[in-house]
């Protein structure tokens, strides 16, 4: 078996007494490998930086199947046709009390999926040094090949993952730009995403009791973010996870997994599963949703498990608002509230929205930082009034906000404004 780690990269396998997180993650990092060169290097122990603590990795799956919980599959056939009442009913209630659903009969074919699929095993599974030419930290890169996006910073336990990932902005993206091994995969299949995105949004907004073309009118799922995880076998399973606990930033999700299983959504305090399902798609409600839907659809935990057995594969889509309408404002739809339903949070742009999602170093849910009563003052005019009178650049830091945005899933913007939150 080749080694691909090199033995420089020795460093991340200390034993105990010298252990530096800091070097173990710089040399991991440095090998350019991700998890899949680790297994393929044949460690029989995962580092310590990817072991999560012993209550992160409660598993109560079974428990909650014996309770009858799953989460809701609707089928869309005839969806607009004479069954559309009936779907957008459905999709009604899974968004209220679950936040997540399984669509089938939508209409991609199937073999588009298995294809995208077969696509993303082609890119993880081939030699490193040609996929090394994709490996970037820099979220400038609009494709980009990495291993947990914010590896180097966060304080938290790494995922057991490797990523490929793909940055629309608003649906342009030049193909010669994806990798050779699944170009036409990724082409082919962000276009079936394009259209189910149209036909979820209208569904969605009937579902909320809107014009069927309300969410688009205010476009407010205008970018795509392909993100396609690799979930390589674990030796040690019950120390780590392929994603820890946690809600998405978008307006929603549409996740493609492959037949190995392990994701799983929290249901009040159970872990329930997602079984996979031939042909289905995952949609689930993100946080930006359930600010606009003033807490009416459901942004819930989730999490995804590894085994030791077999790779895991999947491809999660991402829908956030414009970016070219990134500072313009977002608050809860007003045919949603009422005297007794007032607004839960105040107006805030996507990109503030998003800084604050990654504000903590394990996915926190962001709408909790935009309560009406949970916000300090901010009066912009005299902030913009304080930045220019400083004429002084070390002084002018104090004032920088989060003015980009940025789309990859666990990313950390290097520059934010923080405000004192009580």
């Amino acid at each position: 078996m080749e080694l691909m780690i090199p033995s420089a990269a020795d460093s991340f396998l200390q034993d105990e007494s010298s252990y530096d997180k800091g070097e173990a993650v710089k040399a991991f990092d440095e090998t350019k490998a991700g998890v899949k060169g680790l297994v393929d290097s044949g460690v029989t122990k995962i580092p310590r930086f990817f072991i999560h603590p012993p209550e992160d990795m409660q598993k109560s799956s079974s428990e909650s199947s014996h309770l009858g919980l799953q989460v809701p599959v609707i089928n869309f056939e005839h969806c607009e046709s004479y069954r559309r009442s009936e779907v957008v009913n459905e999709i009604r209630k899974a968004s209220e009390i679950w936040g997540f659903f399984q669509m089938v009969n939508h209409g991609i074919p199937v073999i588009v999926l298995d294809d995208m699929l077969a696509g993303v095993r082609r890119f993880h599974e081939q030699h490193r040094d040609v996929k090394m030419e994709f490996y970037s930290r820099d979220r400038e890169q609009p494709v980009r090949f990495f291993c947990n996006g914010d590896l180097l910073v966060s304080r938290a336990p790494a995922n057991w993952r490797d990523t490929i990932a793909f940055d629309f902005q608003d649906g342009k993206l030049d193909p010669e730009l994806f990798p050779e091994t699944f170009r036409e995969e990724v082409s082919q299949y962000i276009r079936h995403m394009i259209q189910m995105k149209k036909t979820l949004s209208e569904l969605i907004s009937e579902a909320l009791g809107l014009r069927s073309d309300y969410l688009s009118s205010i476009e407010c799922m205008e970018t795509e973010s392909l993100v396609c995880h690799y979930y390589p076998a674990c030796p040690e399973p019950d120390l780590t996870l392929g994603a820890t606990k946690h809600r998405d930033p978008s307006l929603m999700t549409i996740l493609l997994q492959d037949n190995m299983g392990g994701l799983q959504v929290r249901n009040q305090t159970q872990w329930a599963d997602v079984p996979p399902l031939q042909g289905a798609l995952v949609v689930n409600i993100g946080d930006f949703m359930q600010l606009i839907t003033n807490d009416k659809f459901k942004s819930v935990e989730h999490r995804v498990l590894v085994g030791k057995e077999g790779s895991r594969t999947s491809v999660a889509c991402f829908f956030y608002p414009s970016t070219a309408n990134k500072f313009k404002p977002y608050g809860a739809i007003k045919e949603l509230v009422s005297d007794d339903n007032l607004p839960i949070y105040r107006e805030t742009h996507v990109a503030e929205f998003l800084a604050y999602f990654r504000m903590e170093p394990v996915f926190p849910k962001a709408v909790n930082s935009l309560l009406e009563d949970h916000w300090p003052s901010y009066d912009r005019a005299e902030e913009v009034k304080a930045f220019s009178e400083t004429k002084n650049r070390e002084c002018a830091k104090s004032f920088i906000r989060a003015d980009s945005i940025e789309f990859n899933e666990t990313e950390i913007p290097l520059c934010n404004y923080h405000p004192t939150c009580s």
